[in-house]
């Protein structure tokens, strides 16, 4: 497909809307109010990267990691697996064109319809029903989340998970995966899934639905601008006077704080790059946005003090069964072909239900997964603290997990394990932070809380059925204070009536203040951040339905319709390809003297000098 992004330099000072971020709120974000007419920018912090040139082997996944934390980072913040650490609750992000949705697994969940009669919802949300339905409808018509086809080979693992469910529903999920190969909606081509189980490192085949295959091509094709490789700091409010303030024209403007990334204008102190926009929409994730607004706060923007509170890593907890006896095949093929006979199949495909007849608080979902092959080999070697008594015991145990380290898990123990992602409520009683300039996690005792203990042994129970051995994620473990992992980041600019409640109404504007219901003009949060609790499923679509609802009004309905399901043959705009790392020198020195365009003629000629002195 075509490149979407644009060199940095053709970045302009002003635009209509400045979208930060690239997820499922900021594509969407871009899609629609270009759609609208208006003249918009967006600026990921990540690179762009398509189909074939995602990590495929373990030595090209290492050097795709970020890590960061409150002491600082390591790695190149482009990097795509953004690893954030340190806290009680560690999280990984997607960080390039399309955020996280280049490394999820696809799932297209409804939540619990109890969760939006909760009363931490705005009053405006919870009423309006219609508005919120349309919201989904209008995402699952661009993302296009179908079932694994029973026409495709069968899974082991989701037969596996059938069986252990027990009396619980299981049914297969939805997912933005394609099967058949063909144009989707925003009129680009896609290649059918080959089971090649990579999902959540990144699709080389193409058939994952990402934001890069659907939201964001359309949003090029409508004219929106798209910058990578530029990260934003914070955001200013600058008022207008004179000829800057007409009537009818709002009488603030926003200004976008970035820095260009890999180029070393960092390592020398350079002024950020200053751009100003009319409405910017902030969708850089539940981390990023909030840091955005928590160093816009020390500037002096205004803001609730409830910024940084209600973060929630939506339940998850990552588990895993050993099945000694069954051969569940869910390890992704990396950089060899799948078996087209045997696929490990799509990353999630099915699920057992355990909401319904229970309180909403006390219901969790369990998802089937595969560990994609690029990181398989050393699945083996960080669970063998919980394995090593029983190999001894049963024999063949230690050659097993030789063997599955050594063919990097295409063999041996790694064949026999089912990896399961548990989601449900937990307290979301996290609070995000600024220490320093960057962003800290807090939340005390997260991993023995009651929701995380009760989570444990639902899914232990289930990982133990016939003859399975329950395995803990390593990282949960007293050893390590039972610290956390989440790929559900939600909360911290959180939905409310009023600012005393929340960051954000209904509608993700913010509110301008620390009390009341009143709101700035031109600045919204569309993104996980907004969620103002944890939802129990995975997030992606209620995040969509939340921003397409929000951005139908801001935009004006009529602009903000989708052509749902309408198929176009035009991609985006061909864009030349440019290399990722460009080679290039910039001067950050501020110069200061005079400068005149003539040349002395003779020794002492010094017209010109004065002249500019005394600014002629």
């Amino acid at each position: 497909m075509n490149r979407l992004s644009s060199p940095v330099h053709e970045l302009e000072e002003h635009y209509d809307v400045i979208v930060v971020g690239s997820g499922y709120g900021g594509s969407i974000a871009a899609c629609r109010l270009a759609g609208a007419g208006r003249r918009l920018a967006v600026l990921e912090r990540g690179r762009e990267i398509h189909p074939g040139d995602f990590p495929a082997t373990t030595e090209a996944a290492r050097r795709e990691v970020q890590m960061t934390s409150h002491l600082g980072a390591t790695g190149d913040s482009r990097n795509l697996y953004w690893f954030h650490v340190g806290g009680e609750m560690n999280v990984l992000s997607g960080c390039g064109l399309g955020g996280t949705s280049l490394i999820n697994a696809n799932v297209s969940l409804r939540p619990d319809p109890r969760i939006f009669s909760h009363e931490v919802w705005p009053q405006a949300l919870r009423r309006d029903h219609a508005g919120l339905e349309a919201g989904f409808e209008r995402a699952e018509a661009m993302l296009a989340p179908t079932t694994y086809p029973e026409s495709f080979p069968p899974l082991a693992k989701m037969e596996v998970l059938r069986r252990a469910a027990g009396g619980d529903p299981w049914t297969p999920t939805p997912i933005n995966v394609t099967f058949t190969a063909g144009p989707n909606a925003a009129g680009v081509h896609q290649d059918a899934c080959t089971g090649c189980g990579d999902c959540v490192t990144g699709c080389n085949v193409g058939a994952k639905n990402t934001l890069l295959m659907n939201y964001l091509p359309e949003a090029r094709r409508r004219g929106a601008e798209i910058f990578t490789e530029l990260e934003v700091r914070w955001v200013e409010r600058l008022a207008l006077s004179g000829d800057g303030a007409q009537d009818g024209s709002p009488s603030w403007r926003w200004v976008v704080r970035a820095q260009p990334l890999g180029v070393g204008r960092e390592r020398f102190d350079a002024p950020l790059l200053a751009v100003t926009a009319d409405l910017v929409v902030l969708a850089a994730g539940s981390l990023g946005t909030t840091a955005i607004l928590l160093r816009s706060g020390r500037r002096g923007l205004v803001l609730s003090h409830q910024l940084g509170r209600h973060f929630t890593g939506n339940g998850d907890v990552l588990a895993f069964s050993y099945r000694k006896k069954t051969k569940v095949r869910a390890i992704g093929a990396g950089h060899r072909a799948p078996d087209p006979e045997h696929p490990s199949g799509p990353c999630i495909t099915s699920v057992v239900d355990r909401r319904q007849g229970r309180p909403l608080e006390e219901g969790v979902i369990i998802e089937d997964a595969v560990v994609p092959g690029a990181v398989a080999g050393l699945l083996p070697l960080q669970l063998a603290p919980q394995t090593v008594p029983p190999w001894l015991r049963q024999g063949g145990g230690p050659l097993r997990s030789l063997r599955s380290i050594l063919t990097h898990g295409r063999k041996g123990m790694a064949q026999h394990l089912l990896t399961l992602l548990v989601m449900g409520h937990d307290e979301d009683e996290g609070t995000l932070t600024l220490d320093g300039d960057e962003l800290r996690v807090h939340w005390p005792g997260a991993g023995t809380s009651a929701y995380y203990e009760s989570a444990n042994r639902v899914v232990g129970a289930l990982a133990s059925t016939d003859g399975g051995r329950f395995l803990r994620n390593p990282l949960w473990s007293s050893l390590i204070d039972h610290n956390l992992i989440t790929v559900h980041p939600l909360g911290g600019c959180a939905m409310a009536d009023r600012a005393e409640d929340g960051v954000v109404d209904d509608l993700g504007r913010v509110f301008a203040g620390t009390a009341g219901e009143a709101v700035y003009e031109g600045l919204v949060v569309w993104d996980g951040s907004m969620i103002p609790r944890p939802l129990g499923v995975n997030p992606l679509l209620t995040i969509s339905a939340l921003t397409e609802r929000a951005v139908a009004v801001v935009a004006g309905r009529d602009g903000a319709e989708p052509e749902a399901g309408a198929r176009r043959s035009a991609e985006a705009p061909e864009n030349p390809p440019r290399p990722q790392d460009r080679p290039g020198l910039r001067f950050t020195e501020r110069m200061a003297g005079y400068w005149s365009p003539g040349e002395a003629e003779a020794a002492g000629d010094l017209a010109d000098y004065e002249r500019a002195v005394a600014g002629g």
